[in-house]
């Protein structure tokens, strides 16, 4: 387990976030969701982003992916800050520079795999770049599978086909929160791998919120939140090392 400050790694960013607060309601029933949280992503590097439920891990990644509204501070996503676009434009950078994982695999039962994986593009009248595509398909493995209809498709199938339709725009970012969330250990294993491959082979950059330990560790680099704050980063994280790192964790928030 190492662990290397952001300011020593020279990689270009894909996403940024400078002292970026969630803040809910006021006066006494106010939440700080995110308390001036500062975090880079960089390009071809695989985060994982874990904390306590209500640690602020979810808020952070859908402020950032463009999903949410924040109350201060700034987010980019490559050199476009997102605070300065409006709805139509916010809606366009999603569909053209991100793509998305959730943990229900939100897919429409009436089409089959490939059209399912095809559908954002599709919809924004683009061709999918055929090589790319091949590529992705050919990694999470669904060439035998690509006519059938989710109903058809076992869980893990069906999440492999959420990760080819994230994939298969190119985009610059892929955001998952809690993608395996809904699978066997096996199935969730497989899926997880392809993340990674998807870093190493075809040079993507993934942010998955997770609460597992085993999952946090397919990641180059682990962040923890804790309060709205970013207080902990591993890179080439373990299982154990999480673990024992969420542990530490836990036990300061029982003594304090």
């Amino acid at each position: 387990m190492t662990t290397t400050p952001i300011a020593d790694r020279t990689t270009s960013v894909a996403a940024r976030a400078t002292d970026l607060s969630k803040v809910y309601g006021q006066g006494e029933t106010q939440v700080v969701a995110l308390d001036r949280v500062s975090i880079a992503f960089r390009q071809a590097e695989f985060t994982a982003i874990m904390g306590p439920s209500g640690s602020g891990k979810s808020t952070l990644m859908h402020c950032v992916a463009g999903l949410d509204s924040f109350s201060s501070g700034s987010v980019r996503i490559g050199d476009t800050e997102l605070g300065s676009l409006k709805d139509k434009q916010l809606t366009k950078l999603r569909r053209d520079k991100i793509g998305f994982i959730f943990q229900a695999f939100n897919l429409l039962p009436t089409l089959t795999a490939l059209e399912n994986i095809t559908l954002p593009m599709d919809i924004a009248g683009r061709k999918p770049d055929k090589e790319w595509l091949d590529s992705v398909i050919r990694m999470i493995g669904l060439s035998d599978r690509l006519k059938h209809r989710p109903s058809e498709l076992s869980g893990g199938q069906q999440q492999r086909v959420a990760v080819a339709r994230a994939l298969a725009s190119r985009p610059d970012i892929i955001f998952g929160d809690e993608p395996t969330g809904n699978l066997d250990s096996r199935s969730g294993a497989e899926v997880l791998g392809f993340l990674r491959n998807s870093v190493r082979e075809l040079g993507q950059t993934v942010v998955m919120v997770t609460h597992d330990p085993v999952a946090a560790a397919y990641a180059d680099r682990v962040v923890f939140l804790a309060d709205g704050r970013i207080v902990d980063e591993v890179y080439e994280p373990t299982a154990d090392s999480v673990l024992d790192r969420m542990k530490r964790f836990d036990a300061k928030g029982r003594t304090s």
